[in-house]
């Protein structure tokens, strides 16, 4: 084997991502997560779609002033408007990107763009021209490139590189390729445009047949130099290749591919529990990499293998990929230095001084209950603290619930809205809708607002363990989800529905194109 090439990795959690419905991340989750991208050594982080809304504008801004290692990202359509915009809000970049795309399949070209051929080449041409104006780093894409005709993509390719892209990405958009067949229209792709060697080739492709990691790999063994992946593969409809399946699989199979990539790895399981928490999408237990039960073994004849050579049933270290962070760290005696500092290391910034007071207070008040805290509990701590700053108008002061065999459960709630104590009492069909419906008695929009989701984790093992509630509710076409974090299942139930409202009254809307 010749010697490796770099793989250029490229994560787009805080856009693509971004596009599943209901993982809607505001501007300081998006820099926090993008911190722990940086940390990771991650190469190019795409921040969001400057054009789409001033808070994507907003979060991009942000995130390109507070990164410096990585170049940041913005996605813009082959339009002037969203390609200057795309470049203001990189203004503040040590290293920024313009990523524009036109779509270029048969059947975007006639029935969305409803543009001709040669049409859409002019245009793609012209926004590349534009871009590299503005900024010295473009990327190009074409859009559907998977069901797309390689005689015109060779066309839009080569014309393209001339107008100075210097990144060509192929998306299998909506998840139609096969490994060989994609792979082989990236080796074709190489060897047929004249100046291909004056680009680099990237590959984005979506999971819905389950082959985004596949395909993104046969792509790299037929020349691709850079992956754009998310973290835990979020992204809309089926999701986007994982950025950790990716990153292992070069890692662990050196002997096989012949490239590598600087991506700190033992970053990974953190940064995927950020994003997690972030977004309210829990990871599946069995999930490579980064799920609970990766690196579990329960058979047996694996326990016995184990004990006797760990490389009888693992391929990898648990420790490479992060799992050795989740350990007690803190107690009731540390202070509150301590506390932001260790947070911190775990890619939480406090937005301000009452963010942090209000996160160092509920981390006293659990350390006087609860013997062991973990990371994790940190972090459920922290975004529940992080949330006051969205839930101001509506707050939970109490909430009483009584529940008993062959009884309908009734809730009464005191919440403070606008500053103002008001009761209500209702009963349900279980204790949490009864604590739902007492809350909808008091707010004038929600009984019109359906709850599409309701999840509980166990934030850590143990009969003493936080839960952490997740609530997917959708209202007037926005999908939102809330997050609470209590000892008790029915308080964070309700802080979490309480947050998925609240969000939803302040919440823009997103109008992002489905793109790649």
């Amino acid at each position: 084997m010749s010697e490796a090439q770099k793989l250029i990795i490229f994560d787009t959690t805080l856009r693509d991502g971004e596009q599943s419905p209901g993982a809607s991340m505001d501007r300081d989750e998006k820099v926090a997560i993008a911190r722990m991208l940086e940390r990771m050594r991650v190469d190019v982080i795409e921040a969001g779609f400057a054009i789409a809304s001033p808070g994507d504008f907003e979060s991009v801004q942000a995130v390109a002033t507070a990164v410096k290692d990585s170049t940041v990202c913005s996605l813009s359509r082959a339009l002037d408007k969203d390609i200057e915009r795309a470049a203001e809000a990189l203004k503040p970049a040590a290293r920024g990107r313009i990523h524009t795309f036109i779509a270029t399949s048969p059947i975007h070209m006639k029935f969305k763009l409803q543009m001709e051929p040669d049409k859409v080449i002019e245009q793609a041409v012209r926004a590349v021209k534009k871009a590299r104006s503005l900024i010295d780093d473009v990327e190009f894409s074409c859009e559907d490139a998977g069901r797309s005709e390689l005689d015109f993509l060779c066309r839009i390719i080569e014309q393209v590189i001339d107008a100075g892209a210097r990144t060509i990405n192929i998306p299998d958009t909506v998840g139609y390729a096969m490994p060989r067949q994609y792979g082989e229209t990236i080796r074709q792709l190489i060897e047929r445009i004249p100046n291909s060697d004056k680009a680099i080739f990237s590959v984005h492709c979506h999971n819905d047949l389950g082959l985004a990691v596949a395909n993104s790999l046969d792509a790299v063994m037929a020349g691709a130099r850079q992956v754009e992946c998310t973290i835990n593969g979020l992204g809309e409809r089926a999701g986007n290749a994982s950025l950790e399946e990716i990153v292992m699989a070069v890692r662990t199979r050196k002997d096989f591919f012949p490239v590598y990539t600087d991506i700190d790895t033992t970053h990974i399981v953190p940064t995927s529990k950020l994003v997690s928490r972030v977004t309210g999408f829990p990871v599946q237990p069995n999930k490579a990499i980064v799920g609970n039960n990766a690196f579990a073994h329960e058979s047996g004849i694996h326990q016995d293998g184990m004990l006797k050579n760990r490389e009888t049933y693992e391929i990898m270290r648990a420790e490479d990929v992060g799992w050795s962070t989740n350990r007690m760290v803190l107690g009731k005696h540390s202070g509150r230095n301590a506390f932001k500092s260790h947070l911190a290391e775990l890619g939480v910034l406090f937005a301000s001084e009452a963010e942090l007071n209000a996160a160092f207070a509920r981390f006293k008040e659990l350390a006087d209950k609860k013997h062991d805290i973990f990371d994790d509990d940190l972090l459920a701590i922290a975004k529940d603290s992080q949330q006051l700053h969205v839930a101001e108008s509506v707050k939970l002061v109490s909430l009483n619930v009584h529940s008993e065999t062959g009884e309908q459960p009734t809730a009464k709630i005191v919440l403070n809205i606008n500053g103002e104590e008001k009761r209500a009492e209702s009963q349900g069909n279980g204790p949490v809708d009864a604590a739902f419906r007492a809350i909808n008695a008091l707010i004038q929009e929600a009984p019109t607002v359906s709850v599409q989701e309701y999840t509980v984790n166990a934030v850590t093992q143990g009969m003493d363990s936080q839960v952490e509630v997740n609530v997917r509710v959708e209202h007037d076409n926005h999908i939102v989800t809330g997050h609470g974090a209590d000892l008790d299942i029915l308080v964070a139930s309700a802080k979490a529905y309480l947050h998925a409202l609240n969000t939803l009254s302040t919440v823009e809307s997103r109008l992002h194109p489905h793109v790649h």
